[in-house]
């Protein structure tokens, strides 16, 4: 019998860690090569881990709600494989480390004092510009009145130095002390004097930091303060979807000047069309044949005449995609909303897009989504019509510099002309609603687009076969 470490699997490029939501295996539990163990939630996707290793699951290293970096190890399996026996000794690694750890703690009290304080006064010495935080860590530090500049001081100890979830809130069980400025200052005291006052400046911090430790130990209530609420309210805390959906909207916001044009289009003729062909597509395919196929069709066609829709900003750069990877809003039974990706739209057919846009759907309502199926996404359509509305004013998917509505299909009378003049008729309308990014998107190009989309709409064939 050998045992090997299953350590949290890179789930995307952006995706650093991983929180464990909820252990479907317990210690003593047979796995098979492939079976889901665990669910682990990132900052994109809810989606389960399978077992690299079949054998017995021997130890669990992770808790269900602790966040883990991607690449640690998270449990222990034991296989028969004949070969597996250098893993074997990575889980003894910590046991070593805690003796190793325990030796160096019978050794501090014959440290001099002066060489105990040396270490503490590198950490802050360099701010790390510029360096990832995960929107946990940026999180708690809103919440818990951080700024930038502190977090930059902050030290990590997560992948390349970056902030986990427990440095910070040891950070704030510390009492916060500045980083930025008062912590430097003093800790580079105490070196202007050593060996006037070596022994009065050790007592010196130590009644600072009892004092800053108590009132964030005893009480906590004012940071994370419950909303007081009478009889006739409820009190629903927010799911972790939800926050993430929040904070993402207001970073959206306030990185994008949003400007929205807006356009009507006669879809007569694709209304009937689908009406001609939904119950043959039903029979034939199992599936339904929707709007949402050609909505996404006309959009990728547009992006091919107006490719500067199709980018993003990089500082003062903007940086032109190829591919054209459209993200399609879709609401979750849970009331939240989920955007996963049709990459290369611009090269499937409508009954390709059909079926892809099934899928992603049902795989996003049933939880089944990877993280690979909401990666990459270039521009992005939401159908407010599902809902029963005639238009709205998309929020910008970051770093995205555009998204689009499209409203509800409605009957109205419309002046048709004719070679024998004008007559009134009942047409289908419906409004596309366009909103971009005013940095690099500006009001001719914003509205050509649209306008085009609406074109392509209203000049769809009636001939065209699924």
């Amino acid at each position: 019998m050998a045992r090997v470490e299953m350590t949290m699997p890179k789930m995307g490029e952006s995706i650093m860690e991983g929180t464990v939501l909820k252990w479907l295996k317990q210690v003593g539990d047979a796995i098979e090569q492939d079976e889901s163990v665990l669910e682990v939630a990132t900052d994109k996707v809810d989606t389960e881990v399978p077992a690299l290793h079949a054998g017995i699951l021997q130890q669990i290293l992770v808790e269900e709600g602790q966040v883990v970096a991607v690449g640690a190890p998270i449990a222990v399996i034991e296989t028969d494989a004949a070969n597996a026996g250098a893993p074997a000794s990575t889980p003894a690694t910590p046991a070593a480390t805690d003796n190793g750890a325990a030796a160096a703690a019978t050794q501090v009290p014959h440290v001099p004092a002066a060489e105990t304080a040396a270490p503490a006064a590198p950490a802050p010495a360099q701010p790390q510009a510029g360096r990832f935080y995960s929107p946990l860590v940026l999180s708690i530090a809103r919440e818990e009145g951080i700024s930038m500049a502190d977090l930059e001081y902050l030290p990590g100890t997560g992948s390349e130095g970056r902030v986990t979830k427990k440095d910070i809130l040891d950070y704030v069980a510390g009492g916060k002390q500045p980083l930025s400025g008062g912590a430097a200052s003093s800790q580079t005291a105490p070196t202007a004097q050593p060996q006037a006052a070596a022994p009065a400046a050790q007592p010196a911090p130590a009644p600072a930091a009892v004092p800053a430790q108590q009132p964030t130990a005893s009480n906590p209530q004012p940071t994370k303060a419950v909303p007081s609420i009478s009889g006739g309210q409820e009190l629903i805390e927010m799911d972790r979807m939800r926050k993430m959906i929040a904070q993402r909207m207001v970073d959206s916001k306030r990185i994008s000047p949003h400007v929205t044009s807006f356009v009507e289009a006669d879809v007569t003729d694709l209304v009937n069309w689908r009406n001609k062909h939904k119950d043959a597509y039903k029979k034939r395919e199992g599936e339904n044949l929707t709007f949402t196929p050609i909505f996404i069709q006309a959009i990728a066609r547009a992006i091919q005449d107006f490719p500067l829709i199709n980018v993003s900003i990089d500082g003062d750069y903007i940086i032109k995609k190829r591919d054209i990877n459209v993200g399609v809003a879709v609401a979750l039974p849970s009331g939240n909303l989920i955007v996963p990706v049709i990459h290369n739209a611009d090269q499937l057919n409508l009954n390709g897009l059909s079926k892809k846009v099934n899928d992603l759907a049902n795989r996003a309502r049933a939880g089944k989504l990877k993280p690979e199926d909401l990666e990459g996404g270039t521009y992005t359509v939401s159908n407010v019509g599902s809902f029963g509305n005639v238009m709205g004013t998309p929020i910008i998917m970051q770093p995205q510099v555009a998204i689009m509505a499209v409203g509800a299909i409605k009957k109205k009378p419309a002046v048709i002309e004719t070679p024998q003049g004008d007559l009134i008729g009942v047409r289908h309308f419906m409004f596309l609603s366009h909103s971009y990014d005013h940095r690099v998107v500006d009001g001719s190009l914003g509205g050509m687009f649209v306008r085009r989309v609406a074109d392509y709409l209203e000049q769809f064939d009636p001939n065209t076969t699924i």
